[in-house]
């Protein structure tokens, strides 16, 4: 069987939007318009933007029309922030301290990455909650997808609106294994506590519009105060 043509036209409006085509918060055509456009019925074209909502894409607004999801500093943290008061209030996380560099890639990232690199790009952060150094975070990228990302230091607090604002990088999962750990010694010193304090360490593949392994993140989270909130449907 072939390709549904619903899929193609999903397929169609997901290769404009990662190459930059149709920008964050662009209005896309009519389904009307789409459809004469690719040759598909107003239905098919219909469904296909159901769909691309479903997977949080793009947003149909009554009255106005149908835009690339913008993401913004708000629902990033939202969405990929997980550290909640006991209560499940959000405090937005402060940079304590930035680094960005460039080294060579280990196996795993050069096996996980997207294009296989053979060097990375290391977003090295502390970031701290409600005033007390909270988190430790690694974060490695394809050079190859953010050209001059290390001129742009110091980088935004929320790294996803970054990517898709800059680079057409709009991360659709990400993909998390956690496990509770001691922390090591240099995350202890950079986060001002005893080496072999209980903490929680999240390894995280972040994956894009193309199914695309674009960011491997390693975060060491101290929860003796919050809570590691996730909400499952």
């Amino acid at each position: 069987m072939g390709t549904p043509l619903y899929q193609t036209v999903i397929d169609t409006i997901i290769s404009r939007i990662a190459s930059g085509e149709l920008p964050s918060g662009a209005l896309l055509p009519s389904e009307t318009q789409l459809g004469s456009d690719l040759g598909v019925s107003q239905g098919t074209a219909r469904k296909a933007l159901i769909e691309l909502e479903k997977r949080g894409l793009v947003q149909r607004a009554q009255g106005r029309g149908t835009f690339v999801t913008l993401r913004t500093p708000e629902t990033s943290l939202f969405n990929f922030f997980r550290l909640r008061s006991r209560d499940g209030t959000l405090n937005v996380p402060q940079l304590v301290s930035e680094t960005v560099t460039r080294r060579p890639a280990t196996e795993d990232e050069t096996a996980t990455l997207y294009g296989r690199p053979k060097e990375i790009i290391q977003i090295h952060r502390v970031r701290s909650v409600g005033g007390r150094r909270a988190t430790h975070e690694l974060s490695c990228l394809p050079p190859a997808l953010y050209p001059g990302i290390i001129d742009r230091v110091p980088l935004t607090n929320a790294l996803y609106v970054l990517y898709q604002r800059a680079y057409s990088i709009i991360i659709v999962r990400a993909d998390e294994r956690l496990r509770a750990v001691g922390a090591p010694p240099d995350v202890a010193e950079a986060l001002k506590v005893a080496p072999g304090t209980p903490m929680m360490r999240m390894r995280r593949e972040a994956v894009d519009v193309l199914d695309r392994v674009v960011e491997l993140r390693t975060c060491h989270l101290l929860t003796e105060e919050m809570d590691y909130f996730v909400s499952l449907s």
